[in-house]
C-alpha cells in the first residue's frame, strides 16, 4: 500500500505542475462547441427554460465535438486507416425518477431548440416541486463568477495532431519488424494505433457550466507464432490520457516483447486440469475479475433498483479482512481517469470496500438523489446520444503485506492465473465466467508447466470472502480496458495486487 501510495502522490504533483501551465477547458468548448455555432450561454439558458415550462426536477444539455483516428498494420501492409468526426448535442430533463432525452447531431440555435422541444413534450411531472426559470437562468452567471481554476488531470493537446501519419505508419512498421526480428517463429503480425480528441460541456439546470478536453491514445499488438504445425497467440499494448510521442520505441518494443513471450508460453501450454482448485491471481490486468465480478454491483443503479447481490448491504462485511476496493477518477493520465463526469461532477477517489466492510456505491445525479446520498462523479455516457448512467472509473484493490512469491510458494496445488481474455458477470447473482490468456500449473508452490484452456468460474461476493492473501505489488493495467454497459462502452481503468483465492471452480480441457 505504501508504494501505491507514493506513485500517486508523484502523479498528483505531476498534475498541479501541468494545472499551472495548461489553460481552461472552459474556454477551449465555448470556441469549439458553440462560437463556431452562433451559439452563447444565452441560448443554452434559453433551451433549459424551455423544458422548465414542464413540471421537471432537473434538466441539462451535453454538448460533443469527437474526432478520433485509427491505423492497423498486418503483415507489414497497412489494412486500414480511419478518421472521424462526430459533435452534437444531448439534453435531459428528469421527473422523480423518469428521464426525457432527445439529441441531435448538428449544433446550433435550432437544433438545440428542437431538441428541447422534444424532451419537454416526452416529459412528465414526477414531483410537486417545481424549479423556476429564472433560477435556472440566473444561477450559471453566479456560479461562473465564482468558478475556481480548472483541475486538469492530464493534457489538452490534441494527440491526433501530435505526429504526421507518415510517423503513425512508420511506429507500426517498426513494430512489426522489431516482432519478426524477435524470434524466427513468428509468421504474423498485427498493429494498430488509435487516437480521439474529445471535447465535452455540460450545461445544467443548477447552474453548473463546466467542460472537459480528454485526449485518449492506445497501441495494441497481436502476434502469431508456430511451431511443428502448432500456432499460438499472443497479445499486449497500453495507452492513456497522452499525446503520441507517449509511445517512444522503447515502449512499443516493450509491447512485442510481451506479446511474443505469451504467445511462446502458450506454444508449450498442456491442456488445462479442472476442479475446486485455490488460485493465485496475478497483479495488473487481471484486476478485470474484480472490475466486472465486483465492481459492477457496486453502480448504484442496480442497487437502487435492489437488482444488485450488494442492495442494502452498507457497513456489512463483503470480504475477507485487508480487501479493499476503490474506485479513483482521480489518477493523472489514466484511461478510466476524467477531470469532470459525464454530468459536470468533478471525480473522486471513492472507497468501495474498506477492509472487508462495504462502504459506498458509484453514484450519478439520479441515482444520488433518489437514493438520498452524495454524488461520486460516476455519472459516464458514451457519448451525446446516450443517456449518463453509473459507470466505473480506475477500479482496484490496494496491496497487502505478503510478497508476490511467497503467495505462490504457499499454493500446494492450483492455478496461477497471470492474464485474462474475455469475461461475463450475472450482477443479480454475482456469478462470474472468466477465461485465463495466460496461466500455469503449480505443485508445491513451484510452476511446472504452462497451461491452456483455464476457466475460472465463482460468485463475486463470495470470492472476495475466500481472499487468505493479499500481495504487496499493486499495479494498474497498461491503458487497455473498455467497459461495456447497457449498449455503451466507456474507457477504464483496473488493477490489483497478486491475490490468493480458495475455493474456485477452475474449467479446463483436461
Amino acid at each position: 500500500m505504501r508504494d501505491f501510495e507514493s506513485v500517486t502522490l508523484m502523479e498528483t504533483n505531476t498534475a498541479m505542475n501541468r494545472n499551472d501551465a495548461a489553460g481552461d477547458p472552459l474556454a477551449v468548448a465555448r470556441g469549439v462547441l458553440l462560437e463556431p455555432h452562433g451559439l452563447d450561454v444565452k441560448d443554452l439558458n434559453g433551451a433549459i427554460g424551455r423544458i422548465f415550462e414542464h413540471k421537471v426536477d432537473y434538466a441539462d444539455l451535453y454538448f460533443q465535438y469527437t474526432r478520433s483516428e485509427g491505423w492497423s498494420l498486418d503483415e507489414g501492409i497497412v489494412k486500414s486507416g480511419s478518421f472521424a468526426i462526430e459533435q452534437g448535442v444531448g439534453v435531459r430533463a428528469v421527473s422523480g425518477d423518469r428521464s426525457a432525452f432527445a439529441y441531435s447531431d448538428e449544433i446550433n440555435a435550432q437544433a438545440l431548440m428542437s431538441a428541447a422541444d422534444a424532451t419537454r413534450t416526452i416529459a412528465r411531472s414526477g414531483r410537486s416541486g417545481r424549479t423556476r426559470v429564472g433560477d435556472a437562468q440566473a444561477a450559471p452567471a453566479r456560479r461562473r463568477g465564482r468558478r475556481k481554476a480548472p483541475r486538469l488531470l492530464y493534457g489538452m493537446d490534441d494527440p491526433i495532431a501530435s505526429m504526421e501519419a507518415a510517423g503513425k505508419v512508420g511506429l507500426l512498421q517498426r513494430i512489426e519488424a522489431y516482432a519478426r526480428r524477435k524470434d524466427p517463429r513468428v509468421t504474423q503480425v498485427m498493429a494498430g494505433l488509435a487516437a480521439e480528441h474529445d471535447v465535452v460541456m455540460v450545461m445544467r439546470s443548477d447552474g453548473v457550466l463546466a467542460a472537459d478536453v480528454r485526449p485518449l491514445v492506445r497501441v495494441s499488438v497481436q502476434v502469431i507464432v508456430e511451431q511443428n504445425g502448432r500456432r499460438e497467440q499472443g497479445h499486449a499494448g497500453g495507452g492513456g490520457r497522452f499525446d503520441l510521442d507517449y509511445f517512444s520505441d522503447e515502449r512499443v518494443f516493450a509491447y512485442v516483447d510481451e506479446a511474443v513471450r505469451q504467445a511462446l508460453v502458450n506454444l508449450e501450454a498442456r491442456p488445462a486440469p479442472s476442479g475446486v482448485l485455490s488460485v493465485v491471481l496475478g497483479p495488473g490486468w487481471p484486476g478485470v475479475l474484480l472490475h466486472e465480478a465486483v465492481g459492477h454491483g457496486l453502480e448504484g443503479d442496480f442497487n437502487r433498483k435492489k437488482s444488485s447481490v450488494f442492495s442494502g448491504r452498507i457497513g456489512e462485511r463483503v470480504a475477507a479482512k485487508g480487501v479493499t476496493v476503490l474506485d479513483d477518477g482521480t489518477l493523472p493520465d489514466r484511461r478510466g481517469s476524467l477531470n469532470i463526469d459525464d454530468e459536470g461532477n468533478p471525480t473522486q477517489r471513492n472507497v468501495l470496500i474498506e477492509d472487508g466492510v462495504l462502504k459506498g456505491y458509484l453514484q450519478d445525479s439520479l441515482n444520488a438523489r433518489l437514493m438520498k446520498v452524495p454524488v461520486t462523479g460516476n455519472g459516464r455516457r458514451e457519448s451525446f446520444a446516450h443517456l449518463p448512467m453509473p459507470r466505473m472509473t480506475n477500479t482496484f484493490m490496494l496491496g497487502g503485506k505478503h510478497e508476490p512469491d511467497e503467495i505462490l510458494a504457499s499454493l500446494e496445488r492450483g492455478l496461477y492465473a497471470v492474464n485474462f481474455g474475455g469475461g461475463q458477470v450475472d450482477i443479480t447473482n454475482g456469478k462470474f465466467v472468466f477465461s485465463a490468456s495466460e496461466a500455469y500449473w503449480v505443485e508445491n508452490g513451484k510452476i511446472q508447466y504452462p497451461v491452456k484452456g483455464a476457466t475460472i468460474i465463482g460468485n463475486g461476493p463470495d470470492a472476495l470472502t475466500r481472499v487468505t492473501m493479499i500481495g504487496n505489488d499493486m499495479s494498474l493495467d497498461p491503458g487497455i480496458g473498455v467497459c461495456g454497459k447497457d449498449g455503451q462502452s466507456v474507457p477504464v481503468g483496473v488493477g490489483q495486487p497478486t491475490l490468493r483465492i480458495e475455493g474456485l471452480t477452475v474449467g479446463g480441457t483436461a
